[in-house]
């Protein structure tokens, strides 16, 4: 059995996982941001993962399997208008008294932010258990 494969499935994860952590806390950080370098409120970002497929050769010449990964395929604005709020007083209103904010919800961020950090520690766990499996496979022969 070999574990490298799937250690690299993991890194993979890892690695697509990290990168949708850094883009929720880009969300996050962007919750208020009323006009950005376009000169609009800040659109939400949501990363998109697809499986991408890998060819493991083995020992043998013929020996040619896949494996499966996963990986970040694309980083998305979202398009949903956000909040219009009354404030005449901000720097950023239009001429009716509105602030147009960004269309970021703290609370699904929060959830993103959640499940993002649980899937990338299950991925963590995988590695430690194939490493642990490795060491203990090694202290057989001695």
């Amino acid at each position: 059995m070999n574990i490298l494969p799937a250690i690299s499935v993991t890194s993979d994860a890892l690695a697509a996982e990290k990168t949708r952590l850094d883009v929720i806390g880009q969300n996050i950080a962007n919750a208020n941001t009323t006009r950005g370098p376009d000169g609009l409120p800040y659109q939400r970002k949501m990363v998109t993962f697809e499986t991408q497929l890998h060819a493991v050769t083995g020992a043998g010449a013929d020996d040619l399997s896949t494996r499966t990964g996963v990986r970040v395929a694309s980083i998305q604005s979202d398009r949903t208008p956000g909040a219009s709020i009354f404030n005449p007083g901000h720097p950023h209103a239009d001429e009716n008294g509105l602030v147009h904010m960004p269309n970021v919800n703290l609370q699904t961020e929060m959830v993103d932010l959640i499940t993002a950090s649980r899937s990338y520690e299950a991925n963590l766990s995988v590695v430690r258990t194939a490493r642990q499996m490795a060491q203990r496979a090694m202290a057989i022969g001695r």
